[in-house]
């Protein structure tokens, strides 16, 4: 369990020459990183300073603690849907019917492969979102780790949107193309409301 190990070994067992963990899971960590740096910078933006905002940070506390760990579980899913592809394309193909029966199974591998991803853009911007909440009345002590965390974010929403367009070249069906293309549609929003995000608190430093 990635959530379990610690840095070195997660890191050994990412150089390795083993298809799991890889990138996804790394995007996965990314978005982690994301959502622990936005709960840090709002648990420093407490105290009587900061008591009409309140509310507010203990809104983005909570909803950060949450991403975090949905981040966590998209990393070990990213890393069991990809073994599913590796299963799939193993299948026996010495008859027709074999071979249509791992045809149909590659497709369904693949699409089950890209829902991590998937699910890894929308947390992207979720995280950014909570960034721009927080960046209105954050702790200009720690503002910068906002930038932080939208560069991180951004990381993730990057590594998930690579990983959705690897599966889409190898599915067929024009259905699913579809809704996968929407997600790497979504990628491109995610990274540029992350990039927004980190000018506007190096704008905010340096002002």
């Amino acid at each position: 369990m990635i959530g379990s190990e610690t840095i070195a070994n997660y890191l050994h067992r990412l150089s390795s020459r083993e298809p799991t963990p890889g990138g996804g899971a790394a995007g996965a960590i990314h978005a982690a990183q994301a959502a622990a740096l936005i709960g840090m910078v709002a648990r420093y933006s407490t105290g009587a300073k900061f008591a009409a905002h309140e509310q507010d940070s203990a809104q983005i506390q909570a909803a950060a603690d949450i991403h975090l760990q949905a981040a966590m579980q998209l990393a070990e899913a990213d890393a069991a849907a990809f073994g599913g592809v590796i299963d799939a394309y193993k299948l026996p193909k010495d008859t027709a019917e074999k071979s249509a029966h791992r045809t149909r199974a590659i497709q369904e591998a693949l699409l089950a492969a890209a829902t991590p991803p998937r699910k890894l853009v929308v947390l992207a911007h979720d995280i950014v979102n909570l960034g721009e909440r927080l960046t209105d009345f954050g702790n200009p002590n720690v503002i910068s780790d906002v930038a932080a965390a939208a560069e991180a974010a951004r990381a993730a929403a990057a590594t998930a949107r690579v990983n959705i367009e690897i599966n889409l070249t190898g599915i067929t069906d024009p259905d699913r193309v579809e809704i996968l293309q929407a997600s790497v549609w979504a990628a491109d929003e995610a990274i540029k409301a992350a990039e927004a995000l980190s000018a506007r608190v190096r704008k905010q430093i340096l002002s």
